[in-house]
């Protein structure tokens, strides 16, 4: 399928933009990404009237995204001789997954593959009140900024809702948080053949314990390129009938993609972080190469300007500490400037630069950051210091760079046919 170049600043290469979803081979339709308005369509196209469409979407809308499921069969309030006629037309995808890690300190990452062979990554980081997915919206990126290892590999393409949601319902998968049991209830079918559902579970239904309660767009790529598909995505996972996240348990990070920030905003709502990491131009230019694009005053007037945000709802500034080029006193100083200039209710977030074979930089030390942080606590806005997560496995942030560039395809597909052949 062509794909039409979307020009962006600097030396780097085009962005793919938004694209139809590559059809299967089998002609049969991956449910998980869509809308309930979008499955209600795809039912209908599929022979349904609009009276059924509706009823069967809302049903399947519930089991994919409340429950889980993966087998039209396991849908025990859908009449038992329309269950076939759904798997022969539709299927209930996930990504695969060529190999999972776990950290020491209990991070998690996938490398996951698409349907057409590429790979991407994500990572659970669980902490004692919270589980924070951080999710990837492409695969590869394309902003080469300089600290960080994914900007290193090139931008192979965007990733649809489906591959976006996907890695939400994988996670899920793997935590065993979904319900169990079933909600059938005697008027759910509406008198559609309902005398030939399975309602035998009705009283073993039971609530989830949510281990995953944070989503971050933080993974592989820039969101704000991948616009429509990430916005499409995380309206499915806020969606009360199905996973239910609340807006303000996702953040979107960006790099400063500053004419889609409003748009954001407006049409997705959920907390918004920005990649700052310096604070003057020079050194950002060289660190955030979008930064001769959208200068750091643009930026911050975007950030002013961002609907939902306020006192209850901080912008969160990323800030990565290198040693002697973003971590002086004066640093820290003209970043308390900016922000008051600005208004902005925000926080601070230092990042302990996370090493990687090649990088041109070292982490500022820890008497700099925590002086860093003191000198911008003391001005009356947060500076927590991150805690580096899952740095053994390259799961930390600025670390993700698909295993795929460290291995053999050889030996990345032996071990996806292994965990198939294991899977049954």
């Amino acid at each position: 399928m062509q794909i039409t170049p979307m020009p962006i600043p600097g030396h780097i290469d085009p962005v793919p933009v938004p694209r139809e979803v590559t059809p299967r081979a089998d002609g049969r339709v991956d449910l998980i990404g869509l809308s309930r308005k979008q499955i209600i369509a795809v039912f209908e196209d599929a022979g349904l009237d609009a009276k059924a469409a509706k009823l069967r979407a809302k049903q399947v809308f519930h089991w994919l995204y409340h429950r889980g499921v993966t087998d039209f069969e396991a849908m025990t309030d859908i009449a038992k001789t329309m269950r076939p006629w759904l798997a022969e037309r539709f299927v209930i995808g996930r990504p695969d997954v060529v190999e999972a890690q776990v950290s020491s300190d209990g991070t998690r990452k996938w490398l996951l593959r698409t349907a057409d062979n590429h790979d991407f990554e994500m990572v659970f980081i669980p902490d004692a009140t919270r589980g924070t997915l951080c999710v990837s919206s492409q695969v590869g990126c394309t902003l080469n900024c300089r600290f960080c290892h994914t900007g290193t590999m090139r931008l192979v393409r965007n990733l649809t809702p489906g591959e976006i949601v996907g890695q939400v319902m994988l996670a899920r998968d793997v935590l065993g948080e979904w319900p169990r049991g079933s909600m059938a209830s005697p008027d759910t079918d509406q008198g559609l053949d309902f005398d030939d559902a399975d309602d035998d579970e009705t009283s073993d239904y039971t609530p989830d314990g949510r281990l995953l309660t944070n989503i971050v767009m933080m993974g592989m790529g820039e969101p704000l390129y991948n616009f429509d598909h990430v916005r499409d995505a995380l309206k499915v996972v806020m969606d009360g009938d199905g996973l239910a996240l609340s807006k303000r348990r996702i953040t979107l990070s960006t790099s400063g993609v500053v004419p889609m920030m409003a748009r954001a905003g407006e049409e997705i709502g959920v907390n918004l972080a920005v990649s700052l990491h310096a604070v003057t131009k020079d050194v950002r230019d060289e660190i955030v190469p979008i930064n001769r694009k959208y200068g750091i005053e643009e930026l911050l007037q975007a950030c002013a300007d961002y609907p939902g945000a306020s006192n209850a709802r901080r912008i969160t500034f990323e800030y990565v500490m290198l040693k002697d080029k973003n971590d002086r006193d004066s640093d820290a100083h003209e970043l308390v400037r900016l922000i008051k200039q600005y208004g902005l209710p925000a926080k601070v977030n230092l990042i302990p630069f996370n090493p990687w074979p090649g990088a041109p930089y070292e982490c500022s030390t820890p008497d700099r950051i925590r002086k860093f942080a003191e000198i911008v606590f003391n001005a009356g806005i947060s500076a927590p210091v991150r805690t580096p997560r899952g740095r053994d496995i390259d799961a930390a942030c600025g670390q993700l760079k698909t295993a795929a560039e460290r291995k053999s395809r050889a030996e990345l597909d032996r071990l996806l046919e292994e965990k198939q052949a294991a899977l049954g």
